[in-house]
């Protein structure tokens, strides 16, 4: 198949729609797909495409239709399982004129309709179809968001893409600032979707599907991601099942006619999704660090050592400081809505280096949030004896703790402890409070913007019971893991024409085994992915089972103390949003060290400042109309 970039444009008063501008959208996806274009246009409907060859490099042309000519849909990603969906529809008298797993969706969609499609298709994808029957359009976003679809519906207009930047480039200005998606960025580090930066441009939610009909739209939800622990599922069985599904997922995201490789961290999740491949042939892997005195930090010497006791093709890449510092905008130009993830331009340089060697590459992305990986899961445990105590000891103990100073040991711990679950958790990166951001955003944003407790309330108030650590899971698949981990992984993927992919997000790995792991098979008190350790025995090396998680290091710290401090301070010094105190984070650069958070709020600030600088200031002003190559 294809890993590419779909476009197009609907007009619903039958007015005509320039194919000139679905051309020029599609030039802001070349770097999506370099390799082929197609376009089909009717009066008022305009649909592109733009390939990235994987499967039937010689065939698999889009945009594609069915028996019916009337029907008409392009496919960005991979449909895993579409070998037996297309022996099946063969057997129900579908005639294929390709080998490409996009072709199923049209003939899906004739056997069946919507429900056919969303029902049936397994892998990751965001799908444009076209019903030219009942004049019908429909978007598809999958199971876990690991592919992403805008759009924007105004002035009797439906445009959509795969890249916000394609999207403006079919509109006659650039939308203004979205106050709410500033709102939450600041909580967040990222945009929660269905907003996005750009007034009137939404994100299709993952799971979910859109249909324009008859002037009206119509966003649905077709698939339910929900943990349902299973306390009778014990430690071999449930190891049993992770190695069986994440054996087939393995297995069907390595479907491919061109080279591919994998990326390899110090952790288990690369390892096992590594080691399953290097059981039928040869692979190659890619680490990065940073050069120079944070060599001491990297994960490249661990990485280097699995990958020799899993006797891999291993590739290295090292990142300085000014590199890092001198493609940082353009980076964030990539990103398109701004991600204040350190690790975010990490996978940019990454994804160049791997680019150089294979066309699609496997990843880790999905494991801490399916079976629960991240430290932080383990806070309800650690705060259950403090929670036990009765409550008026509690409260006595929490006016203690706010007379002690910042800092001082077991405050933290008491105010946590105090604090209801859904306000200390609002997923893995907590930036501003909400008190925080009214102190840098001006009245005209905190008067109008809701709370960003809006955006995970929901996930509080499951019409089902969860233990602690499950809830906190559940957030963070609804929101972190589309909105952070997917999205960088993506956008910083596919600016060098690398397709991505994810074997951990598999609807399958979901249903049969991740959703019902019990407490103790996902946390405990002194280790993290408890189950898929125990899968991982016998797989992957022994020294990797048991490590801790380390994250992605980057040394933001040193360099917002050093080197990158006179960039940081120019940039706080010249771009004023007129909505956005810059002072603040002038005040916070010049604060101690030892402020709480510090580092990452001053980063947030300035990748928010370098988003604004590239895509709005008047001085530097996103151009729609350039390719993206020349920015």
């Amino acid at each position: 198949m294809t890993l590419c970039g779909v476009c197009g444009v609907v007009n619903i008063n039958n007015h005509q729609v320039d194919p000139q501008i679905v051309a020029t959208m599609m030039k802001w996806l070349a770097h999506r797909g370099p390799d082929d274009e197609g376009m089909w246009h009717r009066r008022n409907v305009g649909i592109g495409f733009r390939r990235l060859s994987i499967l039937d490099l010689s065939g698999g042309h889009q945009p594609m239709t069915g028996e019916d000519s009337n029907i008409v849909s392009v496919v960005n990603g991979e449909i895993y399982n579409y070998r037996e969906l297309r022996s099946v529809l063969q057997k129900q008298g579908h005639r294929f004129t390709s080998e490409s797993d996009a072709e199923v969706v049209p003939h899906l969609y004739e056997q069946g309709g919507i429900d056919q499609v969303i029902q049936k298709i397994r892998g990751m994808f965001a799908v444009a179809l076209w019903d030219a029957r009942d004049e019908s359009l429909y978007l598809i976003r999958d199971h876990f968001g690991i592919k992403p679809l805008y759009y924007r519906f105004a002035e009797n207009t439906m445009t959509f893409s795969s890249e916000i930047k394609s999207l403006l480039s079919g509109l006659p200005q650039i939308p203004p600032v979205n106050i709410q998606a500033v709102w939450d960025y600041f909580t967040f580090q990222y945009v929660p979707d269905p907003l996005t930066m750009f007034e009137g441009v939404c994100e299709l939610p993952a799971a979910h599907y859109l249909r324009l009909h008859d002037g009206k739209i119509q966003v649905q939800r077709y698939w339910e991601l929900e943990f349902h622990p299973d306390p009778r599922l014990d430690m071999e069985r449930a190891a049993e099942r992770i190695r069986g599904a994440m054996t087939d997922s393995v297995y069907r995201h390595k479907q491919s006619d061109v080279r591919w490789g994998a990326y390899l961290s110090s952790g288990i999740d690369s390892t096992l999704v590594v080691a399953l491949l290097r059981k039928s042939q040869e692979v190659d892997t890619f680490s990065i660090g940073f050069s120079g005195k944070h060599r001491e930090i990297n994960e490249l010497r661990l990485a280097r050592d699995t990958a020799k006791a899993l006797g891999t093709r291993h590739h290295e890449v090292e990142v300085d400081r000014e590199e890092y510092q001198e493609k940082l905008p353009e980076i964030i130009v990539a990103q398109e809505n701004p991600i204040a993830d350190p690790s975010a331009p990490a996978l940019y340089f990454l994804a160049r280096e791997a680019k150089k060697f294979v066309t699609v590459i496997l990843s880790g992305e999905g494991s801490d949030e399916l079976f629960g990986g991240y430290p932080i899961y383990q806070e309800p445990l650690a705060l259950k004896p403090f929670q036990k105590l009765p409550k008026t000891v509690r409260e006595s103990l929490w006016w203690t703790a706010q007379k002690l100073p910042p800092g001082t040991k077991g405050r933290g711990y008491i105010q946590r402890g105090m604090t209801p679950l859904k306000r200390r958790f609002i997923g893995n990166a907590h930036m501003f409070s909400e008190e925080d951001k009214k102190e840098f955003l001006g009245a005209d944003v905190y008067n109008r913007a809701q709370s960003s407790f809006r955006v995970t309330d929901p996930y509080y108030s499951l019409p089902y019971e969860l233990d602690d650590p499950a809830v906190m899971q559940t957030v963070d698949c609804h929101t972190w893991l589309p909105g952070d981990i997917l999205m960088k992984a993506d956008k910083m993927s596919m600016a060098h024409s690398l397709e991505l992919r994810v074997p951990f997000l598999d609807v399958e790995v979901f249903e049969r085994v991740a959703k019902f792991l019990p407490l103790a098979l996902r946390v405990n008190r002194a280790t993290t992915k408890v189950a898929l350790r125990k899968a991982a025995e016998g797989i992957v090396p022994e020294e990797v089972v048991n490590r801790p998680k380390l994250g992605f290091p980057i040394p933001i710290v040193d360099w917002i103390a050093g080197d990158m401090r006179p960039f940081i301070r120019d940039v706080f010094a010249t771009v004023h949003p007129d909505f956005l105190d810059t002072g603040y984070f002038q005040g916070l650069l010049d604060s101690p060290q030892y402020v709480f958070n510090r580092d990452r709020k001053i980063w947030t600030g300035l990748v928010f400042l370098l988003w604004y600088r590239q895509f709005i200031a008047a001085d530097t002003k996103f151009d729609a109309q350039r390719p993206i190559s020349l920015l």
